[in-house]
């Protein structure tokens, strides 16, 4: 399945100062709903698509810790 590109990524506020972790994602869309998740230290690998749903639960339980 082809998917568009995300133009605007935002970076986790956990990723490090340093950039050496550095995980991003985009927003998602009301045409995919999925959540575009990238390793920005190499953008030209693949990405995880994940399930809107599923991302939110994810949130819910980092923001809990």
């Amino acid at each position: 399945m082809a998917t568009e590109s995300p133009t605007h990524w935002i970076s986790s506020s956990h990723s490090g100062n340093g950039g050496g972790s550095c995980v991003q994602w985009a927003p998602a869309t009301a045409t995919t709903g999925v959540v575009p998740v990238r390793d920005s230290k190499d953008v030209r690998r693949p990405g995880l698509s994940v399930d809107t749903r599923a991302w939110a639960v994810f949130i819910g339980h980092l923001k809990s810790l």
